[in-house]
């Protein structure tokens, strides 16, 4: 067989590729077990806005040696009416340990193989009481993944599933008889309906990428996208304004940042990239010059404190790549923001010895990794509530999944008519990076009120250079239904036990407890 053209690169490395970690502190790993079905139930949004009650239960995942295939079925306990389209995210697969992502093959119409749709436009039909079954194909996901956590149902994040390793996938159905009932006048005498099988072929396209992940404090940034890792030191603590020469403090936050890169940094490719940025005052060949003169301080500071055990490459960026955007209410502090010098490296695999935590804000580049999270369809008790604009919002207990963490929230229009809520990034820290504060769960962040670092939802960034928020779009709000999303932010380290949540409008929510 041909394998279908995907960039797969990506999927040779290990899958543990978080610096400065181990998995799951001194726990055994729970055991994996497989208990299919795995099912989820609630409310999702349809495009017409009759959003219904829908039952989501994975059925099978399976890993041959061309593909991951998910099999699942859809039913409406509730009855179903009209033609509807489910207007969640694309299914994606995620490990939680190396935040690798992988999302369903698609043909050149954007039409998924798998289960085929009998009006050729990706629409099936739907009778009340009939179960529709489907399948799809993911690439093959790496041999040393044993779970993985689901997103693109329209119902959260379904954590913990199992892959089971198989020679060859399911037959294809018998028979299928969903092409003869696309009427809604012309039910099927039979509980479920299937549909024919289309398996990639040659040419097919798979989206394949990392989580990207954002820490922020009020010295320094982390972001982290696979196996690169970038950490940004603000100039208001490095450098004067239009200024090369750091101030006293600032070569001790550099010497600092020299003793995390010591510990982060692989030492097969010890490559330490230092990058220097300004803001978009002055003309960009002054800016130029600036950014180099930066980035090279910063580089003898480096060499200084640790010799010859790393090489250095300097790179000046001007204006060219701003994190925040200038001109708008927070100019100044969005100006503070691009003025910076980044550190960009490869990450270590190993795990290094502990060391004291400090308070000066390199915190940022701590990673903690737990256990893939076990499968519930139990959010727990609601812990937070806050209201605005005819719109209530619960909070659940945070679940740490491997790397991250997960905020489940339900949403629910307590007015009479229909409501978009304001979730966006308006209420986010002034001057973060824009991408990081896009989406309708922009406006959330995770504060840790001891260490005052702040984790914003992470974001998939797909090989095509497309970039989409870790977490369900919120679309409107039908009068006196009730929504649960979900949104992933990077985990803290395993002795915090709860952090408080910024929920853009609806305000900070503090004492939000962590469970492992």
């Amino acid at each position: 067989m041909v394998r279908p053209k995907s960039s797969l690169a990506l999927l040779a490395s290990g899958s543990l590729l978080l610096a400065g970690c181990s998995v799951g502190g001194d726990d055994e790993p729970p055991p994996v077990e497989e208990d299919y079905p795995y099912v989820r139930e609630g409310r999702i949004f349809q495009d017409t806005g009759n959003d219904d009650e829908m039952r989501f239960a994975i059925t099978g995942m399976e890993r041959t040696a061309d593909y991951t295939v998910m099999y699942y079925e859809v039913n409406y306990p509730d009855g179903f009416e009209g033609a509807n389209r489910n207007l969640s995210m694309p299914h994606t697969l995620v490990d939680p340990l190396s935040g690798r992502v992988w999302r369903e093959y698609t043909d050149a119409q954007a039409l998924k193989y798998g289960s085929v749709s009998p009006n050729e436009d990706g629409l099936y039909p739907v009778h009340d009481g009939v179960t529709n079954e489907y399948r799809r194909y993911f690439p093959p996901i790496p041999e040393d993944v044993e779970q993985v956590t689901m997103i693109g149902s329209g119902l959260g994040a379904m954590t913990g599933i199992p892959i089971q390793d198989v020679d060859e996938e399911q037959p294809d159905p018998e028979n299928p008889n969903g092409p003869q009932h696309l009427s809604l006048d012309d039910p099927p005498d039979e509980d479920s309906l299937t549909f024919e099988n289309r398996p990639p072929d040659d040419g097919a396209e798979a989206d394949v990428g990392w989580v990207e992940s954002y820490v922020d404090s009020e010295v320094a940034s982390v972001t982290r996208e696979g196996d690169v890792e970038t950490i940004a030191l603000h100039s208001d603590v490095t450098f004067e304004f239009d200024e090369s020469d750091l101030t006293d403090d600032a070569e001790d936050v550099v010497r600092d940042v020299a003793q995390t890169l010591r510990n982060s940094v692989d030492p097969v490719e010890p490559v330490i990239t230092v990058i220097g940025h300004t803001d978009g005052i002055g003309s960009d060949s002054y800016n130029q010059t600036l950014s180099e003169e930066r980035a090279s301080t910063v580089r003898g500071v480096l060499e200084d404190e640790l010799e010859d055990e790393f090489e250095y490459e300097v790179e000046g960026r001007g204006s060219t790549e701003p994190i925040a955007v200038e001109g708008g209410p927070d100019d100044e502090e969005a100006r503070a923001r691009n003025r910076r010098v980044e550190f960009s490296y490869k990450v270590s695999t190993e795990t290094p010895a502990e060391e004291e935590e400090s308070d000066d804000g390199l915190g940022v580049a701590e990673r903690t990794v737990h256990w893939p999270a076990p499968y519930t369809d139990d959010p727990g008790d609601v812990v937070a509530t806050a209201e605005d604009d005819g719109v209530r919002l619960d909070v659940y207990p945070l679940r740490r999944d491997g790397a991250y963490v997960i905020g489940t929230v339900t949403l629910t229009n307590t007015t009479d008519t229909p409501v978009i809520p304001d979730l966006g990034g308006d209420a986010a820290r002034s001057g973060g990076p824009t991408q990081f504060s896009s989406g309708s769960l922009g406006g959330f962040q995770l504060l840790d009120p001891e260490t005052e670092l702040v984790r914003y939802v992470s974001q998939l960034t797909l090989e095509n250079g497309r970039s989409t928020p870790f977490a369900e779009d919120v679309h409107q709000l039908q009068p006196d239904n009730t929504y649960e999303v979900v949104a992933v932010f990077p985990g803290p380290p395993m002795d915090v036990e709860e952090l408080t949540m910024r929920a853009g409008v609806f305000g900070e929510l503090e004492e939000i407890p962590i469970e492992n």
